[in-house]
């Protein structure tokens, strides 16, 4: 199997000064259960090369066995240092799509052309696309077959507006992921802030934060090989 990564290049948290980019779990533990699973991992990225890390992702109180892991594997690490630019890929290069979350998707992944046509080809082409915390967002201008939003009617989740706001970021971030989603017609659902929990309906799989991002992984694998 081959799996595309898709991480955001954008680094800055609105115009507080502040660093963002991908969550730090939010690849880690993915990219475990895929390397576990002997998948054929790419990295990719809107500008290419090296994709910005949320500094606040790298806190102790955030890191696991799988951050640990990612930290002190060189292969991963030169990997993350490389990652190709997102409009050179195509899905017909491989069977799924997965995006990690963290706050800079937001920016650029949100609206950029390339993810947003990379999403609706995967999808029409019968394969599963994966994403979890923030990057639910990222569906925002995609659509259906029928030109209709891709999340119409589709159960998803997503970063809650309670977990949002326990970072203190409702008034930086330029929108809500649960209102978001809710506003394009999807049938958006959620757990208890801060706990796994992960929704997919046919090829289409949403993970609600950080903790979500290993049984998003492993709900994707599960597809793949059912």
């Amino acid at each position: 199997m081959k799996v595309l990564i898709v991480l955001t290049s954008h680094d800055e948290l609105g115009d507080t000064g502040k660093k963002t980019g991908f969550w730090l779990e939010e690849l880690a533990a993915p990219y475990y259960r895929f390397k576990d699973a002997r998948y054929e991992i790419t990295l990719a990225s809107p500008k290419g090369g090296q994709p910005p890390l949320d500094p606040a992702s790298n806190v102790p109180d955030f890191q696991t066995d799988d951050t640990r892991r990612f930290e002190d594997d060189a292969e991963a690490g030169a990997a993350l240092a490389s990652t190709v630019r997102l409009e050179t890929v195509t899905e017909a290069d491989y069977d799924t799509v997965f995006y990690p979350g963290g706050h800079g998707p937001l920016w650029d992944l949100a609206e950029d052309p390339a993810s947003i046509q990379l999403i609706e080809a995967t999808l029409s082409a019968g394969k599963p696309v994966a994403l979890v915390c923030h990057a639910p967002g990222v569906l925002r201008h995609t659509t259906n077959e029928e030109g209709a939003p891709l999340v119409k009617g589709k159960r998803v989740t997503g970063f809650t507006n309670t977990e949002e706001a326990g970072v203190d970021l409702v008034d930086v971030v330029p929108f809500l992921v649960e209102d978001e989603l809710t506003k394009l017609g999807g049938e958006y659902s959620k757990g208890d802030d801060w706990s796994s929990y992960v929704v997919a309906d046919g090829l289409l799989i949403t993970g609600q934060n950080p903790q979500s991002s290993a049984e998003t992984a492993e709900t994707l694998i599960a597809k793949l090989t059912s």
